[in-house]
């Protein structure tokens, strides 16, 4: 048994005002050399959503249901929240945890999958957060990968059948499942199980939403840096076109790479790709990310009873083996 007592919600974090997007963009690009004039292009796709990025606030909403979750349920443990790139900053979390007597905390990061920037840069901020806080910055630890979980997996499926639903009846049960995660450089993904466990997600979404396992895409979204050098493809625009060219009349967009409907849900997947689908004649849907949906909530609270005690069961629905606890020093390097 290992006694914890807090749980630390980390998530990447977004600007919420006119005055936060171009700060919060040169934090997220620090130390990539990306030229002002793509942080500007990047900062107007933010003025079209009034330069709030939804992502906090459904932290936020993340937050208020675990503490409800744990109230009912137990264990009884006080939730913060810290971001990566914007307030409520890890460090100043971590500051506000040491200064209310928490020594040991649990964290739980809103990315299921394993990668340099889904993991082991969590990892890394962490470190760096408790580094500033100084020596007597709480303990924090990490809880395991969860892409392949009932209590994602199974809300996921869920969404995907409403979006079915939702085509024209015509149409719906030909769709194509399309499930779209965030794009890395290729150089990252060979060093890390990212492709293989979302490929695992989506199969394992589309086999208890009813469909073919088999018959479903992968492809990706939101890639940024420079152009030479290479990122996971296909991008699901192009994805989508190419299905409309090949006689597809439907499709079901599902954003299997999120938790939660931020920027890279609501304006690459929302505004640009279902566009450009539509443009092309592609009768399209988009699943909603699991949210606070209350099985994921309940999930949390299960990998947090699981750690506590390592007696307990746990549940995993694939078959690349459950994630370790603790992650070996050289997994996930940075490119």
């Amino acid at each position: 048994m290992t006694d914890y007592d807090a749980l630390l919600v980390v998530s990447f974090g977004g600007p919420e005002g006119p005055d936060d997007v171009m700060p919060f963009l040169e934090i997220v690009t620090r130390g990539r050399n990306v030229p002002r004039e793509r942080l500007a292009q990047v900062a107007a796709q933010y003025e079209q959503f009034g330069c709030i990025s939804p992502i906090n606030a459904q932290t936020r909403a993340l937050v208020a249901a675990l503490r409800d979750e744990l109230d009912a349920h137990g264990p009884h443990l006080p939730v913060y929240w810290g971001n990566r790139n914007w307030h409520p900053f890890l460090a100043d979390t971590i500051r506000e945890m040491r200064d209310a007597g928490v020594r040991r905390a649990l964290a739980f990061v809103t990315s299921a999958y394993s990668s340099y920037s889904s993991c082991r840069q969590y990892l890394d901020d962490i470190e760096a957060a408790r580094r500033e806080v100084g020596d007597d910055a709480p303990i924090v630890d990490k809880i395991r990968q969860f892409y392949d979980h009932p209590g994602f997996v199974e809300p996921m499926a869920r969404n995907v059948i409403a979006a079915r639903d939702s085509l024209p009846a015509d149409v719906r049960d030909d769709a194509r499942l399309v499930f779209s995660a965030h794009s890395v450089p290729v150089a990252m993904a060979a060093t890390s199980p990212y492709v293989a466990q979302l490929l695992e997600a989506s199969r394992l979404v589309a086999a208890r939403a009813g469909h073919d396992p088999d018959a479903l895409d992968l492809v990706w979204q939101s890639r940024s840096g420079p152009p030479q050098v290479p990122w996971l493809e296909p991008d699901v625009g192009d994805h989508l076109e190419r299905l409309a060219r090949d006689g597809v009349r439907a499709a079901v967009v599902v954003p299997i790479g999120f938790v939660s409907d931020h920027m890279e849900v609501v304006y690459d997947l929302d505004t640009v790709a279902l566009a450009r689908a539509r443009d092309a004649g592609l009768a399209v849907a988009r699943a909603a990310t699991v949210g606070t949906d209350p099985q994921f909530v309940a999930m949390v609270r299960e990998l947090v009873l699981e750690r506590i005690d390592p007696s307990l069961p746990r549940r995993a629905l694939g078959s690349l083996g459950i994630r370790p606890d603790v992650c070996p020093g050289d997994c996930c390097p940075k490119p």
